[in-house]
């Protein structure tokens, strides 16, 4: 009996505790003016929520709150708007008062260097650089026939066997953005960054919190790993005569044709920022492209001709050139599909520079306000049907 009164008595304490700190966090930010919502706990907020739940904890916070709230996720007091034209608004007027504001951990990890941390002329540098690898040029005559060869490996053995999916497209977007940055490097070093780069991911989805154990300061660990590799590649590069056309060394030229010349720093945290940026969306996106082929024979089909009529026109080893890209409508109209119904972004981060006033509720320096766009790619004015898979509906869209 003593025992069991014991225990009641801890429960209850522990009761009262979770619940004033919970109070305490509310009155915290219970600021006049600030939207309705909930915080949850301190230091930790609604992220464990947030992260578990995903979409439903939003649909709840609405049902609760409306399309306009404040939650704490990822370690920073944040308002959450699913309006559709206030998301215009503040996408469109992101020089007044508003910047990038993506979660502490990411920008830890991913760099101080890396393209979604800095503004003004130095981002201007940094997006200069970016786009320089992506121009049509270096599509046509570099990522293409990388792409190409890289494919036709990797799904080279995959007859009669079990594959995971999930796993294999995590592989595959790695693995193939690796070898467009070092093409010549990228298979001895594939399997020691490997890990790395996952433990590297993890820790930007995670609180900023540096204990021994957590995913945030495994992260940190990665990062250093990661930096210590790139550090090496970029030495051994500058040690050899060798020109090579991959992204690091169009990053680390030094000669005229380079109009954007960045500090080995920069370099490491945008090949980190490259890797990173792709890594989810390809092959996340990938993976529901095929459950959606498989589930609709007849987009199967159609994208199968598509292909079909392209390789009829070229030999067997024949890879794949800009002009068959340009002329592959449907597997666009495939892509596009999958990516609305999939909905791989939810939305984007912005970071409030001053207070301000936004659908009649102001909003505290220092703030994050999350532009919550995935409900847009369901709404039934825009997209008819919204959770039909039709690839079809972006034909007309398509030229």
């Amino acid at each position: 009996m003593a025992v069991f009164m014991v225990i009641l008595v801890l429960f209850l304490l522990v009761l009262c505790i979770c619940t004033a700190l919970l109070k305490w966090n509310e009155m915290r930010y219970r600021k006049k003016g600030l939207p309705p919502g909930t915080m949850g706990w301190p230091v930790f907020g609604e992220t464990t929520e947030f992260l578990k739940q995903g979409p439903n904890f939003m649909k709840n916070q609405r049902a609760r709150y409306g399309t306009f709230f404040k939650s704490h996720i990822l370690g920073c007091p944040t308002v959450v708007s699913m309006d559709p034209e206030l998301n215009r608004y503040i996408l469109m007027n992101e020089a007044k008062g508003l910047v990038p504001g993506y979660p502490q951990s990411m920008l830890d990890i991913l760099g101080k260097c890396n393209i979604a941390a800095v503004h003004g002329s130095t981002h201007k540098q940094m997006r200069g650089a970016l786009l320089a690898l992506i121009s049509p040029t270096m599509i046509r005559e570099q990522l293409l026939p990388k792409i190409d060869e890289f494919m036709r490996n990797f799904l080279s053995n995959w007859d009669n066997k079990v594959i995971n999916l999930q796993e294999k497209t995590k592989e595959m977007a790695f693995l193939s953005s690796l070898k467009q940055i070092a093409s010549a490097e990228s298979s001895s070093i594939a399997q020691v960054f490997m890990p790395e780069f996952f433990n590297l991911v993890l820790g930007t989805l995670s609180l900023p919190i540096d204990l021994p154990g957590t995913n945030y300061r495994r992260g940190l660990q990665a990062r250093k790993n990661i930096v210590r590799i790139l550090e090496q590649l970029i030495e051994q590069r500058r040690g050899c005569e060798e020109s090579h056309k991959d992204m690091l060394g169009y990053l680390i030229r030094k000669d005229d044709n380079n109009k954007h010349k960045l500090s080995d720093d920069e370099i490491i945290d945008q090949i980190i920022t490259i890797l990173y940026s792709g890594y989810e969306t390809v092959s996340t996106t990938s993976m529901m492209a095929v459950k959606y082929l498989h589930d609709h024979p007849k987009v199967l089909e159609e994208l199968r001709n598509e292909h079909m009529a392209i390789r009829e026109r070229k030999g067997p080893e024949d890879p794949i050139e800009w002009n068959d890209l340009k002329s592959m409508r449907f597997t666009r109209a495939v892509i596009f599909e999958t990516s609305r119904l999939a909905t791989i972004v939810n939305g984007v981060l912005r970071k409030t520079t001053q207070e301000m006033e936004l659908n009649g509720f102001v909003i505290p320096r220092g703030w994050r306000i999350y532009v919550y766009t995935r409900e847009i790619n369901y709404d039934p004015f825009l997209y008819p049907d919204p959770l039909a898979f039709n690839p079809w509906r972006w034909m007309v869209r398509i030229r």
